[in-house]
C-alpha cells in the first residue's frame, strides 16, 4: 500500500534539502540517558580536553574528587558511548573480534609541504542541555581548513561517509587520508570510498590520538570556541552555530601556526 508523505514529513525533508544534510543525520532526538548521566558526560567532555591521557580510571578518581559518587563501571560504559579513548602507549597486537584490515600510520617524518597532500577524519562529541550529537569533520592538514562537517544523533558510519563524499566532490582528492581505527573509518562502505579515488589510507595507532593532532586540536577550538560558550539547545541551533563557526574559523582565524594567515588563505593560494 502506498502511504502519502504528511505535511510534516514533507516540511523536515525540505529543511534538510535546504541544509545540505540527511534527514536522519540532523534532527536531535534526546538520548535515554539520566539527568546524572549527561552531567557526567560533560564534565567528561570538558575534563578530557585538557588531559586526553586520563583513562577510566583516572577520570573516576577526578569524578570522585568532585564529590560525585558513581563507579567505574558507568565512567566506562559513558567512555564507550562519547567514543573517547585515552591517549597511551598500548601493547601492539590485534584484539579479538577485529575483522577489518588493519593499515599503517604513514605520516611519520611525512613531509606535508603543501594542500591536498594528507587529509584527516575524527568524530567528537557534542553535549547537549537534554542529551548530546556527534560531530565529524574532515580537514586538509597542510592548511587546517575544514573541508567538510557533519552532525549526527547516532555513531554510524553513514554520517561519516558523507562527509567524506562532500569533501571529494568539492575539492578533489588528497594523496593521503588520515583517521584513527575507529569502525566508522574501517568499515567497509568508508574504505570502497577511498580506494575508488586511489587514496592512501594511513590510520593512527590504537590509542595514539596525538597522531591525528590537528583534528584534535580543531575539536578544542571548537568546543573551548563556541559549544561550551553558547550551549545550543536544539539540533537546528547547533548545526546553525557550527556553519557559523567552521566559516570563521576557515576565513577569519589567523593561526599563529600558519604565520598568522587563515586556514582559507593558506589552502586557496597554495591549492
Amino acid at each position: 500500500m502506498l502511504i502519502e508523505p504528511t505535511h510534516e514529513s514533507l516540511c523536515i525533508q525540505r529543511q534538510c534539502e535546504l541544509l545540505g544534510i540527511s534527514r536522519s543525520s540532523y534532527y536531535y532526538h534526546p538520548r535515554p540517558e539520566s539527568a546524572q548521566n549527561l552531567e557526567l558526560m560533560r564534565l567528561i567532555d570538558a575534563q578530557f580536553m585538557k588531559t586526553p591521557f586520563y583513562g577510566v580510571r583516572r577520570m573516576h578518581q577526578y569524578l570522585l574528587g568532585r564529590d560525585y559518587i558513581v563507579n567505574i563501571k558507568r565512567i566506562r560504559r559513558l567512555y564507550r558511548l562519547m567514543g573517547l579513548e585515552a591517549v597511551y602507549p598500548k601493547p601492539r597486537f590485534n584484539p579479538g573480534g577485529t575483522d577489518h584490515k588493519v593499515y599503517p600510520y604513514l605520516l611519520k617524518n611525512y613531509k606535508v609541504t603543501a594542500p591536498n597532500q594528507v587529509w584527516s577524519s575524527d568524530i567528537t562529541y557534542i553535549p547537549m542541555p537534554r542529551g548530546f550529537l556527534y560531530l565529524v569533520a574532515v580537514i586538509d592538514w597542510f592548511s587546517r581548513y575544514v573541508l567538510a562537517w557533519k552532525l549526527s544523533n547516532s555513531l554510524d558510519a553513514a554520517f561519516c561517509i558523507e562527509a567524506l563524499k562532500c569533501a571529494l566532490d568539492r575539492y578533489g582528492s588528497p594523496i593521503i587520508f588520515n583517521t584513527d581505527q575507529g569502525v566508522q573509518f574501517t568499515s567497509k562502505n568508508y574504505i570502497d570510498v577511498l580506494d575508488a579515488q586511489n587514496i592512501r589510507i594511513s590510520m593512527d595507532g590504537r590509542g595514539r590520538a596525538f597522531d591525528n593532532i590537528f583534528i584534535e586540536r580543531l575539536w578544542r577550538s571548537v568546543k573551548y570556541e563556541y559549544v561550551y560558550l553558547n550551549a545550543p539547545e536544539t539540533g537546528h541551533e547547533l548545526h546553525s552555530g557550527l556553519e557559523w563557526y567552521f566559516d570563521f574559523f576557515n576565513n577569519e582565524r589567523r593561526h599563529q601556526s600558519l604565520v598568522n594567515k587563515t586556514p582559507s588563505e593558506v589552502y586557496i593560494k597554495m591549492s
